[in-house]
């Protein structure tokens, strides 16, 4: 971590909110949110809200039959007052927007990075994330939120006689946080006033193990360098460690 300690040293860049460059915003995780899917969890990461659902159901996509194998997936939703103007329903007119569709498949890849399948069995198991609040970083609240939902969603499927074993059904850990280079300077977790100005912006999911499961990054601006590149990573693996921390705490939690 030694260059985001050079970093803070010679930095006297205040943020909106007044975080240093490698804080995340206050993270909050109610398990249990609401009462009928298999797994439910409120995010809450700043002012960005997500309500993660897990149904558990035994059998699998056709295509998947017969093959002793599970699925996971995910479908990601932003309700129309989650943002400062009403965004329509995508329901009502009919087609599912790209970046609709782009989230939804970063969720359910990130998700399926971390379960093993065979222990899973023929079931499924559909991840919902729905942005209640927007305000920067929906998708990677959405990933580690979703997390959440899924491991009380296996336990649940275990209790019920389902699976054998929710344990050796979840292979790691995952969680995912935002990272971007705002003026010339690389900072953690960004919300919606940082995410619209950022030269660079890129999101970073990784296991508990150290690993990289996704990693998006866009320059809008201008083109980053190398060294930047470094220091986003290492402040995503600060962040994402974190995040880990407070999910753990949260699955601790009767």
């Amino acid at each position: 971590m030694a260059e985001i300690k050079d970093l803070l040293d010679s930095n006297t860049v205040v943020r909106p909110d007044g975080r240093a460059v490698d804080e995340l915003r206050p993270v909050k995780i109610t398990r249990h949110f609401t009462d009928a899917p298999e797994g439910s969890v409120l995010i809450e990461c700043g002012n960005t809200r997500v309500m993660c659902t897990a149904t558990f159901a035994p059998g699998v996509p056709r295509w998947r039959k017969d093959s002793g194998l599970g699925w996971v997936t995910a479908e990601y939703a932003m309700l129309p007052r989650a943002t400062s103007e009403r965004t329509p329903r995508e329901s009502v007119k009919g087609k599912v927007g790209g970046r609709t569709q782009e989230i939804s498949r970063l969720v359910g890849r990130c998700l399926r990075g971390v379960i093993d399948m065979k222990a899973l069995g023929e079931n499924q198991v559909q991840l919902d994330c729905d942005v209640l609040q927007a305000d920067g970083g929906t998708r990677t609240a959405s990933v580690t939120g979703a997390y959440v939902a899924l491991v009380d969603a296996l336990h649940w499927a275990e209790k019920h006689k389902h699976i054998r074993s929710a344990k050796k059904a979840i292979k790691d850990q995952i969680s995912a946080v935002s990272v971007g280079v705002i003026n010339g300077t690389p900072m953690l977790d960004l919300p919606y006033i940082e995410d619209s100005q950022a030269m660079t912006d890129m999101n970073v999911a990784m296991t508990g193990s150290g690993k990289f499961i996704e990693i998006q990054g866009t320059a809008e601006h201008r083109p980053f360098t190398r060294d930047e590149l470094n220091v986003l990573l290492e402040l995503a693996e600060k962040g994402n460690k974190e995040l880990q921390r407070a999910q753990n705490e949260a699955l601790a939690k009767d």
